[in-house]
């Protein structure tokens, strides 16, 4: 079977900068790969480049189909969707619309059907499918801006999940939330993964990627040093220089959740 996502030396430069330096990562079908790094690595950029916002040499090919050429709307409308570090939700429409308009396909049956109904009944269907998936039932009538922010997140995920993904990237879902949500977050990622969704996970939530992810990426430098398992990657000493300046591979893991950066996991402190 072909791997939902296969990117075969990924390069992007700015200026004389390579942010990226012929990257391979595959994510296979039902899998939660992790992709993990120090600050600077070049993950958002891979992120950037396999969706099409930054220009990119090498090959993308999600589902097996080459959308190397493709601009980002086309990837999209394949089945790649990504979220962001940043949640840009519709403050002025509520969550659940917030996901009737990510689940919206424009064409011209659907503008008949907004015509006629006032409404898009596919995307309101999709919406609700979202809404029960990711247990939003009692905030699905709340606007953004009175939600938590681990609430807010799960709803961004749930707005890439409402465009009906075969591969979703999820940039730092966990920046900003306490030990528990981050718990809770993990627990829905993991579910959606053995659900059969493909999915590419960055964080600096230690404990989150080693806890919930069936392999890892690690880049530095715009270079991938590690890959494998978390037990793997846990004590690979090319990692422990990365994160800590030294080798080394006695390292134990945080708890899944516990926000941990890689020095509180080498340390095996578990803490913040």
């Amino acid at each position: 079977m072909s791997a939902a996502l296969r990117a075969s030396g990924i390069s992007v430069s700015f200026g004389a900068v390579r942010a990226l330096q012929g990257v391979d990562l595959e994510v296979g079908a039902g899998k939660l790969v992790g992709l993990i790094g120090p600050n600077g690595a070049g993950k958002t950029t891979f992120v950037d480049a396999i969706t099409g916002f930054v220009q990119a040499s090498g090959s993308v090919r999600l589902q097996g189909h080459d959308i190397s050429k493709l601009p980002p709307h086309r990837r999209a409308r394949l089945g790649l969707a990504r979220t962001w570090q940043t949640i840009e939700l519709f403050d002025d429409l509520s969550v659940q619309e917030n996901l009737a308009v990510a689940g919206g396909r424009p064409s011209l049956g659907s503008t008949l059907a907004e015509i006629v109904f006032g409404r898009e009944p596919r995307a309101e269907r999709m919406a609700e499918e979202v809404v029960g998936l990711l247990d939003l039932e009692d905030i699905a009538a709340e606007m953004p801006a009175n939600l938590s922010q681990g609430r807010r997140k799960l709803v961004g995920i749930a707005r890439a999940l409402a465009a009906r993904p075969s591969l979703l990237l999820l940039d730092e879902p966990a920046a900003g939330l306490d030990t528990h949500e981050s718990q809770d977050l993990g627990r829905r990622l993991r579910r959606l993964a053995d659900d059969g969704l493909p999915t590419l996970l960055i964080d600096h939530d230690m404990g989150l990627v080693l806890g919930i992810c069936d392999e890892i990426y690690v880049l530095d430098f715009g270079k991938v040093i590690a890959y494998g398992t978390p037990e793997e990657v846990r004590g690979n000493p090319d990692v422990l220089a990365a994160y800590l300046g030294k080798s080394g591979t006695d390292v134990q893991p945080a708890a899944p959740g516990t926000g941990s950066t890689w020095a509180a996991v080498a340390e095996g402190t578990g803490e913040r």
